[in-house]
């Protein structure tokens, strides 16, 4: 999901509106390390059932707190700048894009969450349990399968596809230095042809008419036909670079249901996002922080994101909801970078994309 921040729901960000669950307290209650209040940082795109959050404030004493501070960018760096007197106890939404800048600020304090042994190993990238895994997504190309359909076309299913003169002037993609899954997709084919040979795929994209815009909501809402929001406001892209799980969106906010998703998922263009939540270094309230990262991983909450916030569980035994599992694709080998790669060569990875593709 961020994954981002994640992008907004989803992770997604699919421009739905997130649904906190906020506790109140009086001023003594939540200030001190007795507080019985515990107070959850995260990116805009936060959401879970009342319901959920109920039981964890029943089985805890604590009640849950929610503030939502931007999107996950703007979230770690007020988070790095106020670390000596942070705004909460836990910040959540940290992905592997932006998780090596968090800990080499010391935004978090070492934790081992209480059933962390059930998640694959894969997610866990910190050997220190700075950071608990929590959910994790898939950038990718979304298609139009209309469109296809229509013109005979088959969609493509690789990177390379992308730059075949079948699908000139069909992608509309995020800006990489404004966007989450605008820098995913860049990553995704950063990871997939090397420092070396990324800038030449880039040069092929653009020679194909490749559309950029700001950031996902545009790219998805208006460009692409194959959104509702894009039908509705005459899209023409009928490829975009959106999230494996936009196609259960497509589905779940169809009035009528379709049976089957009108959006398809490009499964060879994919980068992986991983979402973390970590206890903030001089959190007020340690111990409710730490009762809310073991909650975050519960078998409870973890089967609740996927219709809340639209990325997958980490847990092993976590199940999806049909709607879910019935529509998102199975992505099987997706492009990956470790976090400190990502951090050493982001900035200057983005300046060189901008100068490639926007001037």
């Amino acid at each position: 999901m961020s994954i981002t921040r994640k992008a907004t729901v989803l992770a997604v960000g699919i421009g739905l509106v997130a649904l906190s669950a906020c506790g109140s307290s009086s001023d003594d209650e939540a200030s001190g390390g007795d507080s019985k209040t515990v107070t959850l940082v995260s990116h805009d795109s936060w959401a879970a059932s009342k319901d959920v959050i109920a039981a964890f404030e029943k089985s805890s004493g604590y009640q849950v707190k929610v503030l939502e501070d931007g999107d996950a960018g703007q979230a770690v760096n007020k988070a790095i700048l106020t670390k000596d007197n942070p705004q909460g106890d836990v910040l959540f939404g940290v992905d592997n894009t932006l998780l090596s800048r968090a800990l080499d600020n010391g935004l978090f304090q070492p934790y081992e969450a209480k059933g962390v042994d059930g998640v694959d190993k894969s997610y866990r990238l910190d050997d220190r349990n700075r950071v608990t895994p929590v959910d994790y997504g898939d950038i990718c190309v979304n298609y139009d399968k209309a469109y296809f359909s229509e013109h005979g076309i088959d969609p493509p299913t690789s990177f390379a596809d992308l730059v075949e003169p079948a699908y000139k002037n069909l992608l509309v993609t995020e800006n990489a230095g404004t966007s989450s899954p605008g820098l995913g997709f860049l990553l995704g084919t950063a990871a997939a042809y090397g420092d070396e040979g990324w800038e030449g795929y880039w040069k092929k994209l653009r020679a194909n008419g490749v559309k950029v815009v700001d950031g996902w909501e545009q790219a998805y809402n208006e460009e692409f036909s194959g959104s509702a929001g894009g039908k509705k406001a005459g899209g023409d892209r009928p490829l975009v670079v959106s999230y494996a799980s936009s196609p259960p969106v497509e589905v779940v906010y169809a009035d009528p249901q379709p049976k089957t998703a009108p959006t398809g998922v490009a499964t060879g263009t994919c980068f992986r996002q991983t979402e973390f939540a970590g206890l903030l270094s001089n959190a007020e309230n340690p111990e409710g922080g730490k009762a809310l990262l073991d909650f975050l991983i519960s078998k409870r909450f973890q089967e609740d994101m996927p219709l809340n916030m639209y990325v997958n569980p980490v847990v092993d035994d976590a199940e999806l909801p049909a709607v879910y599992s019935d529509n998102i694709p199975e992505i099987d080998d997706p492009e990956t970078m470790a976090p400190a790669e990502i951090a050493g060569n982001r900035d200057d990875w983005v300046r060189s994309w901008t100068s490639l593709v926007l001037k």
